[in-house]
């Protein structure tokens, strides 16, 4: 009898798994709503995801880097259909497969892309070394849970860090960071802090809150450069010659929506990917959701329109005959940052919504107590409530942002309104 030994079979390519009817890109808020609302209802629906952690909430990011919450409470329920944790790396339009980083292979009838945005990334001298492509040491972004871990890691008591960037989101990380006991800068290139939300009149009280807690905020400054030492920044250059010492520096400069996938797709992309009423691309089996997606020219970047846009979207594709078109979104900005930890500090909380600087005919009604450090404005526009600012005590805000969505008429004697400013309107 003789044996022999069987010839090595050859390692079988990924063969596409089973076509669910929805595949969605993109494990944050947006990618997250659609496929719970899809599994809830019985659809079959597939989640992919590349960050390594457990769908997070994206906005509760800042009080994990001031100590406040652990990464695990901010967690977003699980998804209950399928979850594949891996990158997408290309869309075969043609044969509607996603091809995934880890090989895997998935076919879709409808694609939902929500892939979110990228930090800013500003082109400073000396940030990155000839032929490096990652940020040197000591240099963060603060968009994901990792780099808020590792912003975490590395600061302590006495720390020195810059902050590049007095929006939202730069304003949030110099707050928790100074609630961690860093000695923080933080540089805005315009002339008040979160211009894009606030007024002059608010952006002023968020500027002595953080001055208060020991922030020193400087505004009309222009970041030329870094420099490095043995591979880390330690310092930041201004354009008037001036240099920061620096232990940590954090690039809060903005974000731009995710678009890279897509546009190797060839997908119609402007700033965002462009969709339609029905948040469809120009691929009519390709949706887009969230952060990536540019609708009617503008890429809002905010989780409330990311969230509306995802319940339209499932609505959509759960019940076709009864959904409705989405219109855009009246966003409502809300930041609530705690210091309990630390004495004789109060929350900053702050509400904005729709235009924030009136027109010269609209109608202004404005309340401020500076003993208390609480700011209301409301703009009204013929008998329309258009836009509000609300910093500190914000019990009004439920009531206001809720008249401003109806978008209904105002009575005509403007006590209503009145009332809402000054009295309990519900959260």
């Amino acid at each position: 009898m003789t044996s022999s030994t069987p010839a090595t079979a050859p390692s079988p390519s990924p063969r596409p798994r089973a076509t669910p009817r929805v595949v969605v890109i993109g494990g944050g808020l947006a990618g997250v709503r659609v496929a719970q609302r899809l599994a809830g209802s019985g659809e079959d629906a597939l989640l992919i995801g590349e960050e390594s952690h457990a769908p997070y909430n994206r906005v509760l990011l800042a009080d994990v880097l001031a100590g406040r919450y652990g990464p695990e409470v901010i967690g977003l329920p699980p998804v209950p259909g399928e979850f594949l944790r891996t990158r997408a790396v290309r869309i075969d339009r043609a044969d509607r497969l996603v091809h995934c980083a880890d090989g895997s292979v998935v076919p879709y009838k409808t694609l939902v892309l929500a892939t979110g945005s990228n930090p800013v990334l500003p082109p400073l001298r000396g940030l990155f070394e000839p032929g490096a492509t990652d940020l040197p040491r000591g240099v963060h972004a603060f968009r994901t849970m990792d780099d808020c871990l590792a912003l975490s890691e590395a600061v302590r008591p006495g720390t020195r860090v810059v902050v590049i960037g007095g929006g939202l989101l730069g304003v949030s990380a110099a707050r928790a960071l100074a609630v961690r006991g860093a000695q923080v800068v933080l540089t805005q290139q315009g002339d008040r802090l979160m211009e894009r939300q606030l007024d002059p009149a608010a952006s002023e009280l968020v500027h002595q809150h953080l001055v208060s807690l020991g922030v020193e905020v400087h505004t009309e400054c222009r970041v030329r450069g870094v420099r490095q030492v043995d591979g880390a920044v330690r310092s930041v250059e201004l354009a008037d010659g001036y240099v920061l010492g620096t232990d940590l520096t954090v690039l809060a400069c903005g974000v731009r929506p995710r678009t890279g996938l897509a546009q190797a797709a060839g997908l119609d992309i402007r700033r965002g990917i462009v969709v339609d009423d029905e948040l469809r691309t120009s691929d009519p089996d390709i949706r887009a959701i969230g952060d990536c997606a540019e609708h009617s020219g503008e890429a809002r970047c905010l989780a409330a329109p990311a969230l509306e846009q995802a319940e339209a979207l499932a609505d959509a594709l759960i019940s076709p005959q009864d959904a409705r078109p989405y219109s855009g979104t009246r966003a409502l900005t809300r930041l609530t940052l705690h210091t309990s930890d630390l004495a004789g500090s109060s929350p900053l909380d702050l509400a904005a919504f729709g235009d924030p600087e009136p027109r010269p005919d609209d109608d202004v009604v404005q309340l401020a107590d500076a003993t208390r450090g609480t700011y209301r404005k409301v703009i009204v526009r013929g008998d329309r409530l258009v836009g509000g600012v609300l910093l500190g005590e914000l019990t009004a805000v439920g009531a206001l942002a809720r008249a401003w969505e109806a978008d209904d008429p105002l009575p005509d004697d403007g006590s209503p309104l009145l009332h809402l400013l000054t009295h309990d309107g519900g959260l």
